[in-house]
C-alpha cells in the first residue's frame, strides 16, 4: 500500500473517531439537559401548583385548569380569606418570634462556644469531642426527644408558649454557628489578638472588638440558617403547642376538612410560609456568599 493510501486511511479513521467522539458528547449533553429539565419540573411544580391554587375558585380545582386566564379566571378571594383568619395572623407572629428568638439565642451561645473551641485547648473532653458533641444534636433524630422535652416543659409550665419552642429550636440549631464559626475563628491570625493583649485589651474586648467583626459574614450565615430551620420546624411545634403558640408549619398541615382538602388554603398558606425565609435569603444574599467563600462551612 502506498504512503498516500495509508495517509488517507489514517485520516478517515481519525475523522470517524472524531465523529463518534462528537456524537457521544452531543448525546451526553442532551441527556444532561434532559435530566436538568426533569429535575427542575420535579422541584418547581409544587410551587407552581401552590401559586395557581391560591388564585382559583373551589370549582376550578377539578379538571384541566392549569393555565391562568386561559383555562380558569384568577381571583384574590383565597388571599382575602387567608388574612381574615385570626389564627393565621397569630401563627405568623408566633413563627416570627420563635424563629428570630431561637436564631438569636443559638447565635449568641454558638459564637461564644465556637471562639472557646478555636482559641482554647480543652482536655476532658477535648476540642474535637466537643465539636462532635455539638454536631450530634443534628445527627440524632429529634423524635426521640419529644417525650422527655414535653414532660420537662410541662413541669416548667411552658407548654403552648413561644418560650418553649425558642429554647428547643435554639438547642437543636446550636451546631450551625458552632461548626461554621469555629473554622472562621481559627483562620483569624493570632498575632492580631496578641498585639491587642500587649496594648492592654482584655480577652472579652478582643472577642468583641476584633474577633467578632472579622467573622461578620459567618455570623450572618449562621443566623440565617438557624432562622430557616426554626421557621420550618414542624415536629416540636406540633408537640409543644395546642392553641396559643402554634407556628405556621403546624397551621399549614391543617388544610384538610370534613368535606375534603382545602386546596386554596394549602396553596396560600404554603406560599406565605415559604415567602419569609425566601425574602430573608435575598436580603442577606451577599453576606451568605461572602461567608461561604471565606470557608465558613469547612470541616
Amino acid at each position: 500500500m502506498s504512503a498516500t493510501s495509508t495517509s488517507v486511511a489514517r485520516t478517515g479513521a481519525a475523522a470517524g473517531a472524531t465523529t463518534r467522539h462528537g456524537g457521544r458528547r452531543i448525546g451526553g449533553t442532551i441527556f444532561l439537559v434532559a435530566a436538568i429539565v426533569v429535575l427542575l419540573i420535579w422541584t418547581l411544580f409544587p410551587f407552581y401548583w401552590a401559586v395557581i391554587s391560591s388564585f382559583k375558585n373551589p370549582a376550578d380545582n377539578y379538571g384541566n385548569h392549569w393555565l391562568p386566564w386561559i383555562t380558569f379566571e384568577p381571583t384574590l378571594k383565597p388571599w382575602r380569606d387567608l388574612w381574615a383568619i385570626r389564627e393565621i395572623r397569630r401563627s405568623l407572629v408566633n413563627s416570627t418570634i420563635i424563629s428570630v428568638g431561637a436564631a438569636t439565642v443559638a447565635l449568641v451561645l454558638g459564637t461564644l462556644a465556637a471562639y472557646g473551641i478555636a482559641r482554647f485547648r480543652f482536655f476532658r473532653p477535648q476540642n474535637g469531642s466537643l465539636t462532635t458533641w455539638f454536631l450530634s444534636q443534628r445527627v440524632l433524630p429529634p423524635v426521640i426527644f419529644v417525650t422527655p422535652y414535653f414532660l420537662i416543659m410541662g413541669q416548667l409550665g411552658l407548654l403552648d408558649t413561644v418560650w418553649a419552642l425558642i429554647l428547643l429550636n435554639a438547642t437543636f440549631n446550636l451546631p450551625f454557628p458552632v461548626i461554621i464559626l469555629t473554622q472562621m475563628f481559627r483562620e483569624i491570625p493570632k498575632e492580631l489578638e496578641e498585639a491587642a493583649q500587649v496594648d492592654g485589651e482584655s480577652r472579652l474586648g478582643i472577642f468583641l472588638r476584633i474577633a467578632v467583626p472579622l467573622v461578620l459574614p459567618g455570623l450572618v450565615v449562621s443566623w440565617f440558617l438557624c432562622l430557616a430551620f426554626s421557621w420550618n420546624e414542624f415536629l416540636f411545634g406540633f408537640a409543644m403547642s395546642q392553641k396559643d403558640a402554634r407556628p405556621m408549619p403546624v397551621f399549614l398541615a391543617g388544610g384538610d376538612q370534613t368535606r375534603g382538602v382545602d386546596f386554596q388554603a394549602i396553596g396560600t398558606r404554603m406560599l406565605l410560609t415559604a415567602s419569609v425565609p425566601l425574602v430573608a435569603s435575598l436580603l442577606v444574599q451577599r453576606y451568605i456568599v461572602r461567608g461561604l467563600s471565606l470557608g465558613a462551612v469547612k470541616g
